[in-house]
């Protein structure tokens, strides 16, 4: 079968291409450059900077805006490595410049210029925005795979069919290289790539705004990388109280995609190791519903601003979820239900009303199931524990939907069978395991209740994960374990940085808030965050609005029309004003390709070559352009060890299991919170800077070899080593300033007595029991030395036959044959267990006999 493997963009290396008529040398490529640099000396009558000057590097363009003047380059000049997903390479943004493409001799000044180019500005692309030179990251990672192994299947279909390949080229030995289309719902720069088409299509970049963090779960030495990658949309992108509900097109706001990839690290390719994934969802209420903020009240009231009797703008949202999820859709409903003063619940029964109109016209094994439940109020109760009554809602919502592994499953399941597993929903396919559907979480903002309620999820569904890899015996594990704390620790930096990104704050209740064993202290950090959010969306939200309205391109400056600051609203702007509901079936609300793949997504099952961007047949599997162990390693570059990024990441055996000796590594183990080694340095510190100090992949600090000069600072700083830099000087919202860090105290000899770091007064003498036990140990170390210098084989009974394993003769594993078992110890054992099972046998005239002397010499 033709194989197929993502293609690598070349725009991050120096590569000499070689022309078929003429091959440059040197002294040809500079000959080349003075010319270009002569004819571009300036004459006497100019005021400019003599021939060609080095400008920048950069590591790629993210597109070209214009405002009202001449257009600008957007250049992506430094960015930093924060996750590797089976040796592809996924980079933050850490800096970018600007660059004036026109000549100034002929740029025409304009007065509001500079005040859109400030605006621009405003979004800080420094700030959790994500890239990847050869994966897609706007899809998940079963549609990635699916869609490459449909690739392959395409062409081998038309290699078989055509029967023009040489005699001696088998269809195994064909390997393309492809590059898919991206889901433009999540690429934030589509705006500003539609002036690129003339370019190389290497040399532009998509780039995700959301979050991504990766750590290493640590299962007896067995690595396993657990990457939580959330991509945020740009349909209706904007801030919290200006951007609720959905606007026409059934777009909602805070709409993000949040996906946990599990890979088995010991194989690194995606293709031949073992991964999975499960997605989830979540996003403003699908209703035309908002918040007046013109009177400063902590809770503005929630007004419908809309009447839907149709339920037309949740079909259209539902209906966008089918296509990209398949079924069943499962609606988690964390909104109020019962309030004194009707509020959240007002939404609540809104959307119950819709989904029960939508429902009646889907078939009863496609309908969309919603689960409601008043988080909050539940929370107040002293005696409920919201995590138990989540995890049980988690467990019925994995089981529907399932969850993606690249591979079939396991013997593993069949050894430690588990009654849950049988219940796992989903498509079983030969290769694979796919998730059909999806959970949709909400409340009224989506970030507190939400983020727990994720977590919770997840946490199931990693346990699943593993059990399907073969690392778990059952799948499930305890929350105060290390892995349920690294994977806690994930979730609530994914739950800080989306909250920055929409409501201008950290979480406010984290999960340690709804299990009720947070510290006391954390109630000043509550209110600080509360008050924070309240501040930034009263007096800060309308100007990063504005720039994300012209970030986006939703709005597009004119020298003729209004200008973004003099418009009173943006509401026409995200809700067209001659849309029109007349083409649209309200019975039928789902779009007509759609029911007919379902379970499975519409987008997964249509994949075909209309979606492939560029194909490149190869005839081998290492090339430059699709050789990911090349790419990910970089053999052609001086690297050192302290370099790799597997070692700066969160590590569940680094950062998480005691070091005492004799504890049990396994991460799975339960144990008390103080017992880790980074709670006891993060309780040194106040909650704010344990906040700032969580070493995920995400906000986790350069290493000192990483740590150098930006790539635009001089001409050669294009370097691997350079890119993954220190901290940009325009640091993100979500990676506070740098903190200073009190050094750990040093142990000096003289100040503290021996038995202090070694537990035994190494200046007393030795007793005497201490003296022999030593000796016994240095003689049984000398023997043991000798006996396995000698031939193991050679000393074993004849009779104990000991078989190697592997072809390593000096280090081998053996097997051992079974010994013979004569037939009558055979019935004695058999015998003995019919006995125990309440089957005796009669005694036989011997065994009375043997009785019989037993008693009289007991009693005589």
């Amino acid at each position: 079968m033709v194989s197929a493997l993502p293609l690598i963009s070349c725009i991050q290396k120096l590569v000499l291409y070689e022309t078929k008529a003429h091959v440059y040398s040197n002294l040809e490529i500079q000959d080349l450059l003075g010319r270009l640099d002569g004819g571009n000396r300036a004459r006497n009558s100019q005021k400019t900077v003599p021939g060609l000057s080095p400008s920048l590097s950069a590591y790629g363009i993210l597109g070209f805006v214009r405002f009202l003047e001449g257009y600008y380059a957007v250049l992506v000049t430094r960015r930093r490595r924060v996750a590797e997903l089976g040796g592809h390479a996924v980079y933050r943004v850490e800096d970018t410049s600007m660059v004036y493409l026109p000549s100034d001799t002929t740029r025409v000044q304009h007065p509001e210029e500079h005040r859109y180019v400030k605006i621009f500005q405003n979004v800080d692309l420094s700030s959790n925005f994500y890239f990847s030179y050869s994966y897609d990251l706007t899809h998940s990672l079963q549609h990635n795979l699916r869609r490459l192994a449909a690739l392959g299947k395409t062409f081998t279909e038309q290699v078989c069919l055509s029967g023009n390949q040489d005699a001696g080229t088998g269809v195994d030995s064909v390997v393309i290289g492809a590059r898919g289309s991206p889901c433009w719902k999540f690429v934030w720069n589509e705006q500003m790539l539609t002036h690129c088409s003339y370019l190389h299509y290497d040399w532009c970049l998509h780039i995700i705004h959301g979050f991504c963090a990766q750590s290493k779960l640590v299962i007896y030495g067995r690595p396993v990388y657990v990457t939580l990658l959330a991509r945020r949309s740009c349909y209706f992108a904007g801030t919290r109280f200006l951007k609720r509900g959905a606007n026409s097109q059934g777009e909602v706001a805070n709409e993000v995609e949040t996906e946990q990839l599990v890979h088995d690290a010991s194989v690194s390719s995606l293709s031949h190791g073992m991964c999975s994934s499960f997605v989830q969802h979540r996003g403003s209420l699908p209703l035309h519903w908002s918040q007046d903020t013109s009177s400063m009240i902590p809770k503005p009231p929630i007004t419908l601003d809309q009447a839907d009797p149709f339920a037309y703008i949740p079909g259209l949202h539902f209906s966008h979820m089918l296509q990209r999820f398949g079924s069943p859709l499962i609606i988690l409903n964390l909104v109020k239900r019962h309030e004194c003063r009707r509020h959240e619940s007002l939404l609540s029964g809104e959307l119950g009303t819709a989904v029960s109109f939508l429902n009646q016209f889907l078939p009863p094994e496609h309908r969309i199931v919603v689960i409601s439940w008043d988080m909050a109020r539940h929370s107040k109760r002293k005696q409920c524990n919201v995590l138990d009554k989540l995890h049980e809602i988690a467990e019925r919502v994995v089981r529907k939907t399932g969850f993606f592994v690249n591979r079939p499953d396991l013997d593993h399941s069949c050894l430690h069978v588990d009654e849950r597993w049988t219940e796992i929903g989903g498509v079983i396919t030969e290769t694979s395991r796919l998730q059909t559907g999806v959970v949709r979480t909400n409340c009224v903002d989506c970030l507190d209740r939400t983020n727990t309620a994720q977590f919770v999820v997840g946490k199931c569904a990693l346990a699943y994960q593993l059990y399907a890899l073969g690392l778990l015996h059952a799948p499930t594990f305890e929350l105060d374990t290390d892995a349920a704390r690294l994977l806690e620790e994930l979730y609530e930096d994914h739950g800080d940085t989306l909250a920055l990104q929409y409501g201008g704050s950290h979480l406010v209740h984290r999960v340690r808030t709804y299990r009720k064993i947070a510290p006391w202290t954390s109630h000043s950090r509550d209110i600080l965050q509360t008050l924070s959010r309240y501040y930034n969306n009263t007096f800060s939200d309308a100007e990063k609005q504005d720039a994300i309205n012209l970030f986006l391109g939703v709005f597009r400056p004119s020298s003729t029309g209004l200008q973004l600051w003099d418009l009173t609203t943006d509401y026409y702007l995200h809700h067209p004003p001659h849309h029109t509901y007349s083409t649209h079936s309200f019975t039928c609300w789902w779009s007509p390709q759609v029911l007919s793949s379902l379970p499975l997504p519409y987008d997964e099952e249509e994949m075909d070559k209309k979606a492939i961007t560029k194909i490149i047949v190869k005839g081998e599997e290492h090339g430059e352009d699709i050789d990911l162990y090349s790419e990910f390693v970089k053999p052609h570059q001086l690297t050192s060890f302290d370099m790799a990024f597997p070692l700066v990441m969160t590590s569940s055996s680094k950062d998480f299991t005691p070091k005492t000796p004799g504890v049990n590594a396994s991460p799975f183990v339960v144990r008390k919170f103080e017992d880790s080694p980074k709670q006891v340095t993060i309780s040194s510190r106040s909650t704010d800077e344990a906040c700032v100090h969580r070493k995920t992949a995400a906000s986790a600090p350069p290493c000192p070899a990483e740590e150098g000069d930006s790539s635009s600072d001089d001409e050669g700083s294009g370097s691997e080593g350079e890119d993954e830099s220190s901290v940009s000087l325009r640091c993100s919202p979500a990676r506070a300033p740098a903190i200073h860090q009190v050094p750990p105290p040093t142990i000096k000899g003289p100040d503290l007595p021996s038995r202090h770091p070694y537990g035994v007064d190494l200046s007393l003498p030795l007793d005497l029991d201490d003296q022999v036990t030593y000796t016994r140990y240095s003689v049984l170390g000398r023997q043991k030395a000798r006996m396995e210098q000698q031939d193991v084989l050679g000393n074993l009974k004849p009779d104990f036959v000991l078989y190697p394993v592997s072809n390593f003769s000096q280090d081998s594993v053996f097997e051992a044959q079974c010994l013979f078992v004569p037939s009558l110890s055979n019935s004695i054992y058999q015998a003995h267990v019919e006995a125990a099972m309440g089957n005796l046998q009669p005694l036989s005239s011997a065994d009375l006999f043997s009785f019989r002397q037993h008693t009289e010499q007991l009693c005589p």
